[in-house]
């Protein structure tokens, strides 16, 4: 299934996003976190390696989500529903 375009969103679904967006922030938060631990026990442990670098692969993941919380708040703002 495709998924919608945000301008598509009935003002209901769009707000149903935003309550999506603190929980995907504190995901996001909570993983990169774990992530940076892995990789700073990893360095001080073995030295530089394959882990010490985890956190870089996540970092496509989080912008992206960043960009569609953006999108969703300046749609929410355009709408005046917030």
């Amino acid at each position: 299934m495709k998924q919608k375009e945000l301008a598509e969103f009935t003002d209901q679904e769009l707000l149903q996003e935003a309550k999506k967006i603190k929980s995907t922030n504190l995901n996001d938060a909570l993983i990169f976190g774990i992530l940076i631990g892995i990789a700073i026990y990893s360095a001080v442990k073995n030295g530089f390696g394959l882990l010490s670098f985890l956190p870089l692969l996540y970092t496509p993941i989080a912008a992206k989500n960043r960009i569609r919380n953006k999108e969703v708040e300046d749609l929410l703002k355009k709408r005046n529903l917030k």
